[in-house]
């Protein structure tokens, strides 16, 4: 399983915004959006052996996380609108301690980056995604990858302080700067490259 953690810094946590208004009014849903496009969709397929964690960390009822499993997933399609109603419909489940499901493949729960770190770190080997680390294309992948990005925005000190707690590698993309769900699609296509030589 290849596996993604995106921390929306001003992602809210209701669903009380317009569909018509992700990019302000719903903090930037918009960016997440095409991040689980980037995470699951090919040409004519759906990526079943990847998964997403979105990190919501706006709102009074912060944080939230909204996991997509590629396996499970339905009803998802490639525009941005729809995505966000995916989203914004986890968003109105009442949550108590457990995960919920919100529809086929889409989960909610309240947990934060931190917790989310603790239950993966057991199956996964994290990989922080900036411009600083290796190059990706002298990297040499684990068996069962999870990447980790911010939004339009990096991690913070204390989100890097948490990443730091745990054993971890760093990867550049590029010399440039790029989008998340840029960043996602250039993984994937590094993976695929090297899996079907």
């Amino acid at each position: 399983m290849i596996r993604f953690i995106v921390i929306g810094h001003r992602a809210h946590t209701t669903g009380d915004f317009k569909l018509d208004d992700i990019c302000g009014g719903a903090g930037r849903i918009d960016i997440l959006c095409r991040c689980i496009s980037s995470a699951f969709f090919l040409s004519h397929y759906i990526r079943k052996n990847s998964e997403i964690f979105l990190v919501l960390q706006n709102g009074d009822d912060a944080p939230k996380t909204i996991r997509l499993n590629g396996l499970e997933i339905k009803y998802l399609n490639p525009d941005e609108r729809s995505t966000a109603s995916l989203i914004r419909n986890a968003l109105l489940k009442k949550i108590d301690s457990e995960e919920v499901k919100a529809s086929p493949g889409i989960y909610i729960s309240k947990m934060s980056f931190s917790d989310i770190m603790q239950k993966l770190s057991k199956e996964c080997r994290f990989i922080y995604l900036r411009e600083n680390g290796v190059d990706i294309r002298n990297y040499e992948f684990p068996e069962n990858p999870c990447y980790i990005l911010g939004d339009d925005m990096d991690l913070t000190t204390d989100e890097e302080a948490i990443l730091s707690s745990y054993p971890y590698d760093r990867i550049c993309l590029g010399p440039l700067s790029l989008h998340a769900n840029h960043c996602i699609t250039i993984v994937h296509n590094e993976m695929d490259r090297r899996v079907t030589k």
